[in-house]
């Protein structure tokens, strides 16, 4: 037998599986690296996914994609200054989302709010792996990085079609500039 077997907690899963599936259809902005389709979804160790199954990070605003893209990129060593940055509009059509929109939400289900914005996603990667696992096709969850909402899509639940491009700025993110228009 391949694979393994996770064991879940029935409350938990309960808990989860008591938000209503809220369809979610509109535009969203993804930031997405040169040569990159901004479509693509991929595995991560992230706030809202344990590595297990393929998330696409968008946010409900375009300066909070930025922002997103920004922190990650603010973790290296040196800021990497060669690679370009482009801002994508995407449409999206999911029917089955979790939606968590605030902090109080996030408290219920026993995430600290005051350590939100920190990188410890011991009780926001279970919330993820769960709302997956119950068939929800993403979550809206507030940004940690900027004050909107971001919308985490499950691409493997979702229809082929769901995701389209609809925009890319042609002018690539000038992270200097940007860092400087943020701090005002």
């Amino acid at each position: 037998m391949s694979g393994s077997l996770t064991a879940r907690d029935i409350a938990f899963l309960d808990a989860i599986d008591a938000f209503q599936r809220k369809p979610f259809s509109g535009g969203v902005w993804r930031v997405a690296r040169e040569g990159r389709d901004p479509l693509l979804g991929a595995r991560s160790s992230s706030r809202w996914c344990d590595g297990s199954f393929d998330v696409l990070y968008t946010s409900l605003e375009r300066m909070g994609a930025i922002a997103e893209i920004h922190a990650l990129l603010s973790l290296q060593p040196v800021f990497p200054s060669k690679p370009k940055w482009f801002a994508h509009k995407l449409n999206v059509a999911a029917a089955q989302t979790l939606k968590l929109a605030d902090l109080r939400t996030l408290a219920r289900l026993d995430v600290d709010v005051h350590r939100y914005a920190q990188r410890d996603y011991s009780h926001t990667q279970p919330i993820a792996e769960a709302a997956h696992f119950l068939g929800f096709d993403g979550l809206i969850a507030p940004s940690a990085r900027w004050r909107c909402l971001n919308l985490v899509l499950f691409t493997e639940r979702l229809a082929p079609d769901a995701i389209a491009l609809e925009e890319t700025d042609a002018t690539p993110i000038d992270w200097e500039r940007w860092r400087k228009r943020s701090r005002a």
